[in-house]
């Protein structure tokens, strides 16, 4: 399997990953969850974890892969707020907290990147398979 084929399925395991996280253990990520959104912290945990597995699920499948990579370039912009939220919060915290919560905050634009790789990869797969 080439590091082309094995991208979209790493990104998938990292969505479902991280969706079975939310849910198994929610409280870990309510206190991310921006005050300012309407609604319980809870309610915005759970909804996140079922949209990362249901982006993880649309990413393993060719049929759904780009319009799924496009949404999960979307979702990691969109959670975004909640990771410099936990930043802020730890900013008293101990310095490798700190360390953690800041430094995750670059990671997000390769992930962004990673998505939209994936995302045209779905395309260019599908114009080869097109052509055939």
């Amino acid at each position: 399997m080439s590091r082309s084929d094995r991208s979209p399925l790493l990104l998938a395991g990292l969505l479902a990953t991280a969706g079975i996280a939310h849910l198994a253990k929610p409280q870990s990520f309510d206190a991310t969850i921006p005050s300012a959104l309407p609604g319980s912290p809870r309610t915005w945990t759970y909804a996140s974890g079922v949209a990362e597995l249901a982006l993880a699920a649309a990413v393993a499948l060719p049929r759904t892969r780009k319009p799924a990579a496009l949404a999960t370039a979307a979702f990691f912009v969109g959670v975004f707020p909640a990771n410099v939220k936990m930043a802020w919060d730890a900013r008293h915290g101990s310095t490798r907290v700190r360390a953690i919560t800041v430094g995750r905050l670059p990671l997000q634009i390769p992930l962004v990147m990673w998505a939209r790789g994936v995302a045209a990869g779905a395309e260019a797969a599908q114009t080869v398979k097109g052509q055939a």
